[in-house]
């Protein structure tokens, strides 16, 4: 039985961003999708949870926060 790598505390991980800039916790050993680009190198799960908590402060997709209300 194979264990899921997005679920091991002791992996390695990227942290990517989409062009909406929303981010993600994402397995080194996974390939990065398409659409998505590395911002955090390989490091420890903590880490690349403080990064995303600092980062991405505003949770709503680019597309939207930019929009004007008329």
């Amino acid at each position: 039985m194979s264990s899921n790598p997005f679920d091991d505390a002791d992996g390695q991980f990227l942290v990517l961003v989409n062009d909406e800039d929303q981010h993600s916790l994402w397995p080194a050993a996974v390939a990065v999708p398409d659409g998505w680009r590395t911002v955090l190198e390989r490091t420890d799960r903590a880490v690349c949870q403080t990064y995303i908590e600092s980062n991405w402060t505003d949770m709503r997709p680019r597309s939207l926060r930019e929009q004007r209300i008329s």
